[in-house]
């Protein structure tokens, strides 16, 4: 008999928001690195990363316990699908280009896909509470939603860099204020706890982007010019370096959890 499915899911701390920024961060780079960079395009890129998406989510659902290079492997492979994704939506679809990119009937599209989510999602029966959820099906709506809300998330932060005025990091200063307020209602008032997680995880994903773009784009457009294989490197690196925290963290806990026999 196989052993029960535990929690598969992360607790939701400081850390694990760190670590989406880093991940989402890395999508964009990881994203444009294959789209643009290598040429590939956004259709073909989106496929692939899409393909990879489809077999970590395997995997994760096929898991008994939360293993954290596989959660943060399938939170990139969303960020940089999500990065493809809503490149297409927004410059390669229906006669919109890069010159001339539709972002509100991308928004309009991948929101409406959001909400069919949540919809579903309620009807299911299945918990809100993003860690207690430990079903497959659970798990299944549970990365749904998280790769419309990053595809979604992307979309903003690439309004808000190129079209709002803002700049990248006026994007970023903009987005970090905004997620401010959510957490003062998170710690003030009684709005429900996962509204403010999902508002949260959209917003993370534009600042992730807008850091993304920071780091890539050329000096003239505001960007620092480090290109997106050298972001990337470093980004994974770094992402790396926060997966062996968190496992070896697990480890001591359960080291220190565990029953003393005598």
């Amino acid at each position: 008999m196989p052993p029960p499915r535990t929690h598969k899911l992360p607790q939701i701390t400081a850390f694990f928001w760190v670590m989406k920024i880093l991940a989402t961060t890395l999508g964009e780079t990881g994203g444009d690195l294959l789209a643009q960079t290598l040429k590939v395009g956004y259709a073909a890129s989106s496929l692939i990363f899409v393909a990879a998406l489809f077999i970590g989510v395997v995997a994760q659902i096929r898991a008994r316990r939360f293993n954290p290079a596989l959660y943060w492997a399938v939170i990139v492979f969303t960020c940089t699908a999500g990065t493809t994704m809503s490149d297409y939506l927004n410059r390669g679809f229906g006669g919109a280009t890069a010159d001339a990119p539709q972002y509100a009937r991308g928004a309009l599209i991948l929101v409406s896909g959001l909400l069919a989510v949540f919809v579903i999602w309620a009807w299911s029966g299945q918990t809100f509470n993003v860690e207690r959820i430990t079903t497959p099906g659970g798990e299944l709506l549970y990365w749904t939603a998280i790769l419309f809300s990053n595809t979604l998330g992307t979309s903003f932060g690439d309004f808000l860099a190129d079209t709002s005025g803002l700049g990248f990091g006026g994007s970023a200063l903009f987005i970090v204020a905004i997620m401010a307020v959510i957490l003062g209602l998170h710690y003030r008032t009684g709005v429900s706890k996962t509204l403010l997680f999902w508002l949260a995880f959209v917003l993370t994903r534009p600042l992730g982007a807008t850091v993304g773009d920071l780091f890539t784009k050329p000096i003239a457009k505001g960007g620092l010019n480090l290109g997106t294989l050298g972001s990337s490197i470093v980004l994974t690196s770094v992402l790396a370096a926060g997966v062996v925290w968190s496992w070896w963290r697990r480890q001591d806990l359960n080291a220190r959890t565990a029953p003393v026999v005598t």
